[in-house]
Order: structure tokens, then C-alpha cells, then sequence
């Protein structure tokens, strides 16, 4: 059970462990306010992949794979999660307008 640094390395280790075996795969994280923490964990029972932060920014990336999970979970493992990680969401997300009222 050894902390990975890389997100790049854990996001992609995380959706080989999940494809590997969805049915016994987990993912849980847990945040620790009075450290400023963020452990995210994906383990299957016999591997187990952890990731430690301390860095806002990071919440961005967790949500991210968050979306990824969801589609493998919805989907089914085999499904493509290029549409989830790449760039379009962001673009999306930004080409938005404000919640003002319509005129």
C-alpha cells in the first residue's frame, strides 16, 4: 500500500485495476480538514493504489477521475473514456453562460 506521486501514473494504474476486475474494484476518498488532505484509494482486495495531496488544485483532477469511474461504471469496463479526459469538458464548461436571469 504505497502512496503513488504521479496523477498521471494513478489515474492510469486506477482504470487498469478497474478493468482488470470491475466487480471487486473500489474507490473511496477522504479528505482530513484539520491537515489539509485529500487520499484518494482504488483497490480490488489483492492491489491497492493511493494517491496524497495537499494541493486545491487537485480537486480539479479528482473530479476528473471521478467522471472517468462513473462512465467505466455506467458504461461497462471496455467502454472509450477518451470523452471524459480530454480538453472538451473544459471547453464546454467555459462556453457557458451566467446564471442571470433571461431577457
Amino acid at each position: 500500500m504505497v502512496y503513488i506521486t504521479s496523477w498521471d501514473e494513478f489515474v492510469e494504474r486506477s482504470v487498469q485495476l478497474f478493468r482488470a476486475d470491475p466487480d471487486s474494484t473500489r474507490y473511496a476518498m477522504k479528505y482530513r480538514h484539520s491537515e489539509g488532505k485529500l487520499v484518494l484509494k482504488v483497490t480490488d482486495n489483492i492491489q491497492c493504489l493511493k494517491f496524497k495531496t495537499d494541493q486545491a488544485q487537485d480537486a480539479k483532477k479528482m473530479e476528473k477521475l471521478n467522471n472517468i469511474f462513473f462512465t467505466l461504471m455506467a458504461r461497462g469496463p471496455d467502454a472509450d473514456i477518451s470523452e471524459v479526459t480530454g480538453k472538451e469538458q473544459m471547453d464546454a464548461q467555459a462556453t457557458k453562460r451566467g446564471r442571470g436571469r433571461k431577457q
